[in-house]
């Protein structure tokens, strides 16, 4: 199916730019067929899985269709669990960021129904409901249907297993019947077609088939850690494998910020993706991964919607996904294109049961390895020597350079293999120590701008430091004038600044000792690890 964007849909200006912000790209197959019938106001039912989408499929249309100037009740979401409700309405919510005045309200047993009552007398626009506590309120009156143009039926199936078929239909008869009823299911039995041939007028089917769940290229691994540890066992791992792109997974916002801190902290170039961040800061981000002036790309699994990037060599669970789909979604961004890749997972205490269901799940298997020691790391970069010497050997004409070498012993009391050894000590030292007032590091640092460099200061928004800071701070000690300064970027406990390539050892220099808002910091180049 060809990919379609949310802005050639027809949505509001409002609704684009949320799910810009949300991380989608593209919509996905059942928002691509779904949205476009459920635009035009006519029943649907959507035949579609957890983690395809759905919740926007059916979202973006009754945001659509929602007058905030109306205080009444106008959409009605019907849920089986309290989790999904939770989960539906926030993801409502987001959807409806850039809309304004319209009240969202999950509704749900285990809640104090009190507190519910309370919200629903102030006017609510969309309720996301399980059936038992909807029935609750209407029978108390604190719901009324009367003004419903919308109801969806989430995991209709779902909801029928866990015997709420006469729930559903009370609510149902409820609602006026000039409205539009849009049912999603994973199955189609036969109550399920019975409730939708009762209660819906013309609904038209879509299907969207499930995509194949693993690619066999991946080779899947899981290591036992503890949470403390998981930093230094990423770390060995890109050290020994060494890919060319990795992509980070991580369960919340706060955890990527952490970690792009302290990746970048130890020397690699790292970045985050996460929903709290400008669409510039994204499209930045982004651009760097793509042309590969960054190494490594953390991200939630929201914010890593619509990451297409066929050169992924790795995928790490840094965090492993609460969802069993969404494994699947990340391992899949790597072992594109035919190439092979590697899946990484980090597994704490009893999230391995969890992992034996993912793996269930997948059909798939995902081996156990040990954590592997600083000596494993040293050995596997030994190795990869070796295999580009031996590759260098069958590629290259090597004369010349055997004349050397043999010269060299002839002419001293070495032999060749003490020169082999000593060429070897050079190369893993040069590849563990940084170069020092060194030009030559100046040259791959991501920066956005050609003829600029990107630097690193250890201080960001949490000191209270401001990019004016940053300027006065680089100007008043290189004496370079402040508005050849590039971008700035600021998170929270760092900062990245372009500054031309010619002024940048002056920089460098001049703010070894410097301090900014009187704090000691450290700046040095952005250098890819």
């Amino acid at each position: 199916m060809e990919t379609i964007r949310f802005d050639e849909l027809g949505l509001s200006e409002q609704i684009v730019k949320a799910t810009v912000a949300m991380g989608f790209e593209e919509a996905s197959p059942i928002q691509a067929k779904a949205i476009p019938v459920a635009l035009q106001g006519k029943d649907l039912i959507g035949q579609a899985q957890t983690g395809t989408g759905k919740t926007a499929a059916f979202g973006i249309p009754i945001l659509e269709k929602v007058d905030p100037k109306n205080k009444k009740l106008q959409a009605l979401v019907l849920c089986p669990t309290r989790e999904l409700a939770i989960q539906v309405a926030d993801e409502i919510r987001n959807l409806s960021r850039y809309l304004h005045g319209i009240k969202i309200l999950p509704i749900y047993g285990g809640q104090e129904i009190v507190k519910q009552i309370r919200s629903l007398k102030a006017g609510i626009h969309i309720i996301i409901g399980t059936p038992g506590r909807i029935m609750d309120h209407m029978r108390r009156k604190t719901i009324r249907l009367e003004d419903v143009n919308t109801v969806v039926l989430d995991e209709a199936d779902e909801m029928l297993n866990m015997g709420f078929r006469d729930d559903i239909e009370t609510i149902l008869k409820e609602i006026p019947e000039e409205r539009q009823t849009i049912l999603f299911s994973a199955t189609m039995p036969k109550p399920i077609m019975d409730i939708a041939k009762t209660y819906q007028k013309d609904a038209e089917l879509i299907r969207v088939v499930k995509k194949e769940l693993t690619v066999p290229s991946i080779d899947q691994f899981y290591y036992e850690v503890r949470p403390k540890n998981k930093e230094e066992v990423l770390c060995r791992l890109l050290d020994m494998y060494d890919p060319n792109l990795s992509l980070v997974f991580c369960n919340t916002k706060k955890q990527v910020d952490e970690l792009v801190s302290g990746l970048v902290g130890r020397g690699y170039f790292a970045a985050g993706l996460h929903g709290d961040m400008k669409q510039s800061q994204r499209d930045r981000v982004m651009n760097g991964f793509r042309k590969g002036k960054t190494d490594i790309l953390v991200a939630t699994d929201v914010a890593a919607r619509g990451i297409d990037v066929d050169d992924v060599e790795a995928v790490f669970n840094y965090d492993i996904p609460q969802d069993d789909e969404y494994y699947v979604h990340r391992i899949g961004r790597t072992g594109r294109a035919g190439r092979n890749g590697t899946a990484f997972s980090f597994v704490v205490g009893k999230e391995v049961y969890k992992l034996k269901e993912i793996q269930r799940y997948c059909k798939t298997k995902i081996y156990a390895r040990p954590v592997p020691s600083v000596n494993d790391v040293a050995a596997t970069k030994q190795e990869k020597i070796f295999r580009q010497v031996e590759q260098l050997i069958q590629d290259e004409d090597l004369t010349s350079m055997i004349q050397l070498i043999q010269d060299r012993v002839n002419e001293s009391d070495y032999t060749a293999m003490d020169l082999a050894a000593a060429f070897l000590k050079l190369i893993t030292n040069t590849e563990d120590t940084a170069q020092d007032e060194d030009p030559s590091q100046l040259l791959n640092t991501g920066a956005e701008e050609e003829g600029m460099v990107r630097l690193f200061i250890n201080a960001g928004k949490k000191q209270n430091i401001r990019p004016g800071d940053i300027v006065g701070a680089i100007a008043g000690e290189s004496g370079m004038p402040g508005k050849l300064i590039g971008s700035i970027d600021m998170y929270d406990k760092y900062t990245f600044v372009e500054v031309p390539r010619e002024y940048a050892m002056d920089v460098l220099h001049a703010m070894d000792h410097a301090k900014i808002k009187g704090r000691s910091i450290n700046i040095e180049p952005a250098n890819q690890k």
